[in-house]
């Protein structure tokens, strides 16, 4: 099991990912959206802001269900994701990677990935 600080660098990775996206393109899929990220198996939960220049930093988050994104997601699968082990869609589709977002934002963010 990855601990506090690994999720945290595995989130700050995908956040650095996001900001090599072409500035246009990512103008033309992302609306802003606050999105949170419960690490289930540790009881931890991180909370960001996607916006038309990328992510914000993840800072640990007391109300993860009032986010308008929310991804649940054990450590090591979140760890393993960040590193390019694990492909998020095979996660989501084993159940491994939860995610609760309108269609319309999960359109968005699968043109992103």
């Amino acid at each position: 099991m990855a601990n506090e600080e690994e999720c945290r660098v595995a989130l700050e990775r995908v956040a650095a990912r996001l900001a090599e996206v072409d500035a246009d393109r990512l103008a033309e899929h992302v609306v802003e959206r606050t999105i949170s990220c419960r690490v289930a198996d540790l009881g931890l939960a991180f909370r960001s802001r996607l916006h038309g220049a990328g992510l914000d930093p993840f800072e640990r988050d007391e109300d993860p269900g009032a986010a308008q994104v929310r991804l649940t997601v054990d450590s090591d699968d979140l760890v393993a994701m960040a590193f390019d082990e694990l492909n998020p869609a095979k996660a989501w589709t084993a159940g491994r990677l939860k995610i609760e977002a309108s269609i319309f934002d999960l359109l968005r963010l699968r043109k992103l990935l």
